[in-house]
């Protein structure tokens, strides 16, 4: 009996990233594919791309080029290049590694198998980046890499058009799928054991906003709220212009509803969120900070920030890190500016010198640690509840979890508690984890 082909995935980037390769990886087992680890044995090879930095972009150039003498030993393996990057520079990637067969834009996915099949039977190289259907393919829930968390695309694209931001170009206008069919896939998930669900979209809480659906995100919320066996529900990434009192009160009044929220605030200045096309002050984002305290009472908020923009000055950076002392953020992602080609930002004068880049995120990640320190030994002595999602990576001795107000818990227990709800009292804090003994 012959064995069935195939296929190692690898996924850069964002969660809706991994979550593409998840549902590539769904689209191929249903056409008779099984999944490998093992890179060199793989009869195809599939990189789910990110376009947000040049830094992802030449991670995967460089694995790529890794591939050409394998590819020259193995002339029958499928090299593919999927997703984001794939859909912005299309026959270019063919141009730096003219030995991968297939480029594969984000509106192709659901037609992946089918491309494959056709590079398979000696019809490559093939680009697909301007198919117009952005349906995802059917999903088989029980292909995600976690056995009790799961993650739902409840929109894609982006209206936004950030000026330093390439999504709304790779991934097309905002598209909200129906409530039922998010509630359908969410309870084949619940049922196969999933206990926390994370939604996803590029701005997720404009969801059913445009085009207008009727129900918003706070429905949904509802709706997930009632799903049997589902304890836990998140949702990432938030733009601060499209968040509402009415979400921060489904946050508060649903029991499954985390409270936390990830709303990234970019600058601390108006001139460069102006210069950025954000669509908010600075004023209105600390609005929404004292609106989100006073509504969720011990909710945490995460942001991000790029530092560099074109233009940003010493008392630009100096707003933005007067911002981050005062919001008390949980966490915070902060990224050096570098031009997207393609985006309104490119056509500005990149003018923040590297070292300087280099300096101003230093010093907005050394003011963030000592934030997120201070927060988590504030919790030293507190319990809280944990679901536990499994074995430490650093110590596979030790499990790990996460608290509803998403702080990271490494504790002693047995790895069959692993997808249950545990308190945990906390005995240690570092910056970025909690260490815990089970109550």
């Amino acid at each position: 009996m012959t064995a069935p082909p195939t296929v190692f995935i690898h996924a850069y980037g964002c969660q809706m990233n991994k979550l593409d390769a998840e549902l590539v990886l769904s689209s191929l087992a249903a056409a008779g594919y099984e999944q490998t680890a093992d890179i060199l044995a793989a009869d195809v090879i599939l990189y789910c791309t990110c376009s947000v930095r040049g830094h992802a972009e030449e991670r995967v150039y460089s694995n790529l080029g890794a591939l050409r003498r394998h590819k020259a030993r193995r002339p029958g393996v499928v090299i593919g290049v999927l997703g984001c990057m794939a859909q912005k520079d299309g026959v270019h990637v063919l141009q730096r590694a003219p030995h991968v067969d297939l480029v594969c834009g984000t509106r192709a996915f659901p037609r992946i198998a089918e491309f494959v099949e056709a590079v398979r039977r000696g019809e490559g190289p093939l680009i697909a980046t301007d198919e117009t259907q952005i349906e995802a393919p059917e999903r088989n829930v029980a292909l995600r890499p976690h056995p009790c968390l799961g993650y739902v695309t409840v929109m894609r694209g982006c209206d936004n058009y950030c000026a330093y931001c390439i999504v709304p170009y790779v991934r097309g206008r905002e598209t909200s799928r129906p409530i039922e069919e998010i509630l359908d896939e969410a309870r084949r998930l619940v049922d196969d054991g999933v206990r926390e669900i994370t939604l996803l979209g590029q701005n997720v809480n404009s969801y059913g906003m445009r085009p207008a659906l009727g129900p918003r995100l706070p429905d949904l919320l509802e709706r997930l709220n009632g799903v049997p066996g589902l304890l836990r529900v998140r949702f990432v990434t938030s733009h601060p212009r499209d968040m509402s009192l009415e979400i921060f009160q489904a946050m508060r009044d649903l029991a499954t509803v985390c409270e936390s929220v990830h709303m990234p605030a970019q600058s601390g200045s108006d001139r460069v969120l102006a210069a950025m096309r954000r669509g908010y002050t600075a004023a209105r984002y600390r609005e929404l900070l004292a609106m989100a305290r006073e509504t969720v009472p011990g909710i945490t908020i995460a942001s991000d920030f790029i530092v560099g923009f074109p233009g940003e000055t010493e008392a630009d950076f100096e707003e933005t890190a007067a911002l981050v002392r005062e919001a008390r953020f949980q966490n915070c992602f902060i990224f050096k500016y570098s031009p997207r080609p393609g985006t309104r930002a490119a056509e500005m004068e990149d003018d923040v010198p590297e070292e300087e880049k280099k300096r101003r995120n230093n010093a907005l990640l050394g003011i963030q640690e000592t934030i997120s320190l201070a927060a988590h030994k504030a919790l030293v002595g507190s319990t809280g509840e944990v679901l536990v999602e499994g074995a430490s990576k650093k110590d596979p001795g030790m499990l790990m979890g996460r608290l509803r107000t998403n702080e990271i818990v490494h504790f002693a227990g047995s790895a069959t508690l692993r997808g249950r709800l545990v308190r945990v009292r906390v005995r240690g804090a570092t910056p970025l984890t909690l260490q815990g003994e089970m109550v």
